[in-house]
């Protein structure tokens, strides 16, 4: 009686671990997208730290699926629309988000 119980428990345990743990749902990535996002973050603010004549510690970047927002501030237009050509020659960013505020 007691082995019974045990393996229901057990098999219960498992059913629930595998029916809830493995599940993506709406908003969130697979490893494999979150990985991807990091490279192409990463990729990003290495190009805006190679670019002089932005500073690039005042810009911020996060990426979703392959859709990357830029914020924070630069001092003019033309930085502003720098930053976003660099972020769009990333390979793998879909969409941009240029949200980057002049002062």
């Amino acid at each position: 009686m007691k082995i019974t119980k045990y393996l229901i428990c057990t098999f219960a345990a498992v059913i629930l671990i595998f029916s809830t743990g493995c599940a993506v749902t709406h908003d969130q990535e697979t490893v494999g997208a979150y990985i991807d996002d990091s490279v192409i973050t990463s990729t990003i603010k290495t190009r805006l730290f190679d670019e002089k004549s932005i500073d690039s510690t005042s810009i911020s970047v996060v990426t979703l699926n392959g859709n990357v927002q830029l914020t924070g501030t630069v001092k003019n237009v033309s930085q502003k629309n720098t930053a976003e050509s660099i972020a769009l020659k990333v390979k793998g960013v879909r969409k941009i988000k240029n949200d980057i505020a002049i002062h």
